[in-house]
C-alpha cells in the first residue's frame, strides 16, 4: 500500500520554496552576480533577495502571501457591517 501526500495534488517543494520560485530566485542570481561583475550594481541582489525572503512557504502560505491578504482586509476591500436594531 503505496501513501501519496495529498493525493498528487500539492505543488512542489524543495526546502522552503516552491520549485518555480526556486528556478526565480536562480535566475535572479545570475543575472545579480552579472550586475555586480559588469556595473556595480547591488540593487538586482537586493532585489532578489527580497524576493526569496518574500516567497518562504510554512503550511502552504508564503509571506507575500500572507501581505496581500492582510492589506486586502484592512486596506483595498471593503467590508461588510450589518447593524440591526431589536427591541426587546
Amino acid at each position: 500500500m503505496y501513501i501519496y501526500p495529498d493525493n498528487l495534488k500539492s505543488k512542489a517543494v524543495l526546502w522552503l520554496w516552491q520549485l518555480r520560485d526556486i528556478g526565480i530566485i536562480g535566475i535572479g542570481c545570475l543575472i545579480s552576480v552579472f550586475a555586480l561583475a559588469q556595473l556595480g550594481l547591488l540593487l538586482p541582489i537586493v532585489a532578489t533577495a527580497l524576493y526569496g525572503f518574500l516567497t518562504i512557504r510554512f503550511e502552504d502560505t508564503s509571506i507575500l502571501d500572507f501581505i496581500k491578504n492582510a492589506c486586502g482586509f484592512f486596506i483595498t476591500k471593503q467590508q461588510m457591517y450589518e447593524w440591526r436594531y431589536t427591541e426587546k
